[in-house]
Formats: structure tokens, sequence, C-alpha cells
């Protein structure tokens, strides 16, 4: 048991965080996370789905149906994010001794190009405003003044892009830069073009604190355009992280981390403590998608292809999942072995408690608990040598359940050479690109904090103040928070996969 001071039980109360919750992390440093059993990686005809012909065509008539009869559909975008990691290799660059930035850099690549960047525009008034009149990025250049153009985009008096969240940075241009447009904004546009009912669209954003202003007055600007562009209404609301999700930080003797003044050291949850923000949303169908991951409008054709596929997929699965769910309140045996291989065949979900043996009405009963889950359709993206989680087949972290999980390497133990041989073969990854079913077969909102696998979190070393300290991540809102809903993957085309990770990847075709 930790020693808690008084003080210490006040600034928890502050935050609605319990002395009990607390104690649970301190005992989760102390034991850490078990890695994840994998039973296969995700692959066609294994856990991974494919469009056929037939199949794209019952998806698009589902989901135009759906949209048609006026769908509950709302866009949950995490844009909390600051832009920082992007511009990386610019701040070295500024903060070091070098006054030319070496060939074939990075920054060599962005001072070659810069007029190709969308952001090009504003950023020759900013130099203008800060180096006088007449001074262009074309005359800083052939002055040899690289870290003053440089410092116009990421420092403070310029555009200041190393501190905004990557939602307000500007990304495309259009009609030769008369428009230009923010990430922000082209998730605006995308959602006109795949999630309109009735002409309305709805879109969440989870914003941080210290932004919201920022987005408040950019969709204050923005919104009114773009309703005109696209003939609709939009009905965007705005979410913070909230404290009682941050966990608390620890020594790496996993004692309690304090700052300066002595207080207790809290630390965010990492993404997965959006799934208390998903919690909140009342909609039945709701995407989530990152971002950075928009393109250019000129690109979007295979975007809102399968944006439309995913969820036409999603409602077909619903529809059969939801009926056999209804229908196994009085069950027979044909129906019971139908459900059996709807959950195997299409959900990929094999369970211990789905054995064929009890009475039916307790095979029955079994099928129903595993039907009456929220559901997510999740494209899958061939893995081209992108960092990050992939979709395999994995048993539960109580060893009861093999079912489709999205798995972080940090999650595999790679000293096991069965493991390191299943991650080479692992030939998918995942672009965050899902559309889920949150409303049981009433109609009433899942409880998602019930869904999650607390099992399945990560800790991380930090420093604070030039100490070392450790952080606990919650479980990955698309890992373990998702862990306990049923999951289909399905095969989408890499060019539906276009993020953001540096500025030079503005510079790629589906940015230009």
């Amino acid at each position: 048991m930790a020693n808690f001071t008084a003080a210490d039980l006040e600034q928890l109360k502050e935050r609605g965080i319990t002395q009990e919750q607390v104690e649970a992390q301190l005992e989760r440093f102390r034991t850490g996370f078990p890695y994840l059993r994998i039973e296969s990686p995700s692959a066609p005809e294994n856990g991974l789905l494919t469009f056929s012909p037939e199949l794209k065509k019952q998806c698009e008539a589902r989901w135009d149906e759906y949209l048609a009869n006026g769908g509950d559909v709302l866009k949950f975008v995490p844009a909390s994010g600051a832009a920082s990691r992007m511009f990386k290799a610019l701040f070295a660059f500024v903060n070091g001794t070098e006054e030319a930035p070496a060939e074939g850099s990075p920054v060599a690549q962005l001072v070659e190009r810069i007029s190709d960047f969308a952001f090009y525009a504003e950023l020759q008034k900013i130099i203008a405003r800060l180096y006088g009149e007449g001074t262009t990025a074309e005359s800083l250049i052939a002055d040899g003044r690289f870290k003053d153009l440089v410092g116009a985009i990421i420092l403070p008096e310029g555009l200041n892009y190393g501190q905004l969240p990557k939602a307000l940075l500007t990304f495309h241009r259009y009609d030769g830069g008369a428009e230009v447009r923010t990430a922000l904004e082209e998730q605006l546009a995308e959602g006109a073009q795949t999630a309109a009912t009735d002409g309305k669209v709805r879109l969440h954003f989870t914003v941080s604190a210290n932004h919201r202003k920022l987005f408040e007055a950019k969709l204050a600007e923005a919104v009114p355009a773009m309703e005109q562009k696209f003939g609709v209404k939009y009905d965007i609301s705005l979410s913070e992280q909230k404290p009682s999700t941050d966990t608390i930080a620890v020594t790496p003797d996993n004692e309690l981390f304090r700052d300066e003044a002595g207080k207790l050291v809290f630390r965010p949850g990492g993404h997965g403590a959006l799934i208390e923000n998903l919690n909140d949303i009342d909609a039945e169908v709701v995407f989530i998608k990152n971002i950075d991951n928009v393109v250019n409008e000129g690109h979007r054709e295979s975007t809102i292809e399968y944006k439309k596929l995913l969820g036409g997929l999603l409602m077909t699965v619903v529809d059969l999942a939801y009926s056999i769910y209804l229908d196994l309140a009085n069950p027979t045996e044909e129906l019971v072995q139908e459900a059996e291989e709807f959950v195997v065949n299409t959900l990929s979900y094999f369970s211990k408690d789905l054995n064929g043996e009890g009475t039916l009405a307790e095979r029955a009963e079994a099928l129903r608990k595993v039907l009456a889950r929220p559901v997510r359709v999740c494209g899958m993206v061939r893995n081209e040598g992108e960092p990050g989680g992939g979709p395999f087949n994995a048993f539960s972290s109580d060893g009861n359940s093999v079912a489709p999980q999205i798995l972080e390497s940090t999650q595999i133990d790679l000293s096991k050479p069965e493991n390191a041989e299943m991650l080479k073969k692992a030939g998918y990854f995942n672009p965050v690109d899902l559309v889920c079913y949150i409303k049981n077969p009433e109609g009433a909102k899942y409880d998602l904090r019930k869904h999650v696998d607390h099992a399945t979190g990560f800790i991380s070393e930090k420093s604070a103040g030039g100490r070392d300290l450790r952080a606990l991540e919650l479980p990955g809102l698309w890992n373990g928070a998702m862990s306990d809903w049923n999951t289909v993957f399905v095969v989408v085309p890499a060019s539906t996969f276009n993020p953001v990770k540096t500025v030079n990847d503005l510079l790629r075709p589906a940015h230009q």
C-alpha cells in the first residue's frame, strides 16, 4: 500500500481518481502486463476478409440504404496530438551548428520543394513580416539563410507549426492556391462525401484543453464555407481527454513520483483513454480515423469508395448478428448450429464456452453473450514497412478465446522464436480505418468501458525535469480497449492510407 498524504488524496479527488485506482496502477507497475499469445497472423481465409465483386455490390447497396433511411452516423476523429513530431528534423537543424542542411537530408528536401507546400503562400507573408518587405523564401535560400526559412515555419514567431495541433496545419491547396485546407477541413469534406444523412454530417473531434479555442475559431471560419460547398449542415462536437483517465507516474523503483513541490505526477493515459470519450457518443455507427490520414480531394475516390464499403459491411454483419441473437431467444438445433457457424466463419471467434456441449438453452445463451457485443469492421492494408500495429488472431488475456485483435509489437513476446517468425509473416498493417456499431440489439447504448481488456496496456520509460520515470499507458483505443468487441478485418487498398508523419509527407502525390 502506498502512503498517501491528505494533500495527495485531495489531488486525487480533484482529478476524479480514486485511491483504489492508483493502488491498482501501482500493482500493475510492479507486476507488468502479460504478453498476449498469438494463434496466427491474420491473412485472407484466416481472419481477414477480402472484397469480392459480389460483396462490394452488396455492401454498397446496404450502405446507401442505411443512409437513405436516416442512418445514425458520426465520424470520431482523435485530434488532440501536437504536430511537433512532424518537424523533428527541422527543430534539430534550427538548434544545430550547421548553417546549411546536408545534401539529401529532410531539411534539404523541404528547401528544394518549398513552393510545393500548401502553406507556401502563408509562409511568404510570415517571412515578409519577420524579415522585411520584399524578403521571400527564395531570397532567404539565395542568401544562405536556411535557419531563418525553417524557423519561419516552426517557431512561435512564425507559422508556429511546431506547437500547433496537426489538425490545424495547412495540408492541401486548390485552384492554384486560391483555396487551402487544413487537415481539419479535409475531415469535414470527407464526412460530407461519405457519412451525410438527410443532409446532415455529424463529427466529433477530441482536442487538448490548450488548443480548444483554436479549434473553435477555425471551425467558426471553415464550417459555413464547407456547408455551402457540399450542400450539407454540420453538427460538430468537441471533447477533451478526461483527467480521470490520467495515470500515476512512478520512479524506476516503482515508488510514487513527485514533482519539486511534492505533488503526485500524473500523465495522459494514451489514446486508450479516449474510450471514455467514445462511450459518451450517442450514435449507432461511428467511423474512427486519424486526423492526418486525409488526401487532396483529387485523390479521394478510393477513400470514398472504401468508406462506403466498410460501412455497408458493418451493417451487413450487424444485420446477421442481431437477427440471430433475437431468434436465439427461442432456439432450435438448426438455429444454434447456424449461429455457431456465423460466430466462427464471419467473426473468426473461437471460445472454450462454445464447445457444442450443454443443453440447447445453454448453448443458445452462450452464443447470445458473444453476439450482444459492440461490432467493428477494420480496414487493413498490405504492410510495406510502416511502423505500428497489425491484425492477428490472438488469445484473450484469460486464454479462454481466440479472436481478431489489433496488436502492437510491445504486446508480443519476441524472445520466443515462434512469435518472431509469425511477426515476420504478418503481411498486413492497421491504418486506423474503423467503423463501429455501438448499440445493442434492443437499440440501447453499450457501456464500452465494460468491453476493455485491462491486462493489455503497457509501461514506458519517460522523464520529467531531467529525472527518469515510468508511465502507464492504458489499453489502446483500437487495441485492448476494443478487445471484447466482435471484429471483422477486411483488406483495403494502400491508396486509402496516406498519413502525414513528417512535413515532407505533404510532398507525396496524394497530398499535391
